[in-house]
This record gives structure tokens, sequence and C-alpha cells, in this order.
């Protein structure tokens, strides 16, 4: 089951919004490529934090529009 913006792995509580959603996004993408949980939390922990270093303000809100519409959706 993916996670979303509400239930998401406690090693994400801490960031910042956008960088949990991006966490959040690379995560699911993660799981759904085959990896274990356990392998995918600390590969999306370092490549959001990376992302999040290098994002511009207008890529952090965009990640924050998009990513809350997407992640409060419904899995259908």
């Amino acid at each position: 089951m993916p996670y979303t913006k509400n239930d998401y792995p406690s090693a994400f509580k801490n960031f910042d919004e956008p960088t949990k959603l991006k966490a959040i996004e690379i995560t699911n993408q993660l799981l759904a490529d085959g990896y274990d949980k356990d392998e995918a939390i600390p590969i999306a922990i370092s490549q959001a934090k990376d992302w999040a270093n290098q994002a511009s303000a207008k890529e952090k809100k965009d990640m924050t529009d998009v990513s809350t519409k997407a992640l409060n959706k419904s899995p259908s």
C-alpha cells in the first residue's frame, strides 16, 4: 500500500512539507519498482534531502501543490 501525506514513515516526520512529500513520492516509486521498504526508506531520505538542497523555491512550491493533490487521491 503506498504511503500518503497522512500515512508515511516516522523517519519523515521532521522534514519540511516539500521534502516530506518528495520522500513519500520517492519511497512509493521504489516500492513499486520492487524495493523492500527497509531499503526504500533510507534511499528516499537521502534523495529527498539532496533534492531539497538543490531545489528552487518554485520547485518546492510546485512539489507541495502537485504532490498534495496526488497523495490525497484515493487508490483506484
